[in-house]
């Protein structure tokens, strides 16, 4: 990966070596509230939590595990509240080939049913948390429910993957492919909704079919001998 989106030359041989938890905060806001995804999340933490558990630590872990998810905290809400602001005037913007109205319509359904679910596990997914808390702004989600449902998403994401990267840091497998493991967690996570949409996808496509078969009229015999 490019050396910016490596947390560890970040943390440890770029300028920012000096600055580890100012910079671990400071990127952490920028991909969560700042609309800008293409940061190092999950490994950023985790590699955060490494370094806490290192002789002399840059950084002490205890700071890491209340600071990192406030930030989070924060920085969805600032996300939030710009997609509220976005919102109306996409309500104004007429149709076009890209967008309907329909759709923030269809999101504010999606996240008045499941929106708890998503904005927890969005946090572990890169890009995917960037933007969620943005979406569930624009279709004004109720804001007491978001908040939270993410308050335990900040917790779990902020304080979870940086205490698991102080205990298993180390371990070079989970180390090397921490972000793949997250995603596939999520992938079981959601499975069963998958199979459900799947599911209603298939039976719309029966139904056309039923009543295609129905209408075809049925051919009589001709009573003229």
């Amino acid at each position: 990966m490019p050396q910016w989106m490596d947390p560890m030359y970040l943390l440890t041989e770029s300028w920012l070596k000096n600055l580890v938890l100012p910079a671990i905060l400071a990127i952490v806001f920028i991909e969560t509230g700042l609309l800008f995804p293409l940061l190092p999340g999950d490994s950023l933490l985790f590699t955060g939590g490494l370094l806490a558990a290192q002789p002399n630590p840059p950084v002490n872990i205890w700071v890491l595990m209340v600071a990192v998810p406030v930030i989070a905290i924060l920085g969805d809400q600032t996300a939030y509240w710009i997609g509220r602001k976005i919102g109306p005037a996409l309500f104004k913007k007429e149709d076009s080939r890209f967008f309907k109205k329909e759709y923030v319509t269809e999101s504010h359904a999606f996240f008045e049913k499941h929106g708890p679910k998503t904005i927890i596990l969005a946090r572990f997914v890169p890009i995917v948390r960037t933007f969620t808390p943005v979406i569930a702004g624009v279709s004004k989600m109720n804001y007491r429910t978001f908040l939270g449902y993410d308050i335990v998403g900040g917790i779990l994401w902020g304080g979870g993957v940086t205490i698991l990267g102080y205990f298993l840091g180390n371990v070079a497998f989970i180390r090397d492919h921490v972000e793949a493991i997250f995603l596939l967690i999520v992938f079981i996570s959601i499975l069963p909704g998958i199979a459900a949409v799947g599911k209603k996808v298939l039976a719309s496509r029966r139904e056309p079919a039923e009543v295609t078969a129905q209408e075809v009229p049925v051919a009589q015999d001709d009573p003229t001998p």
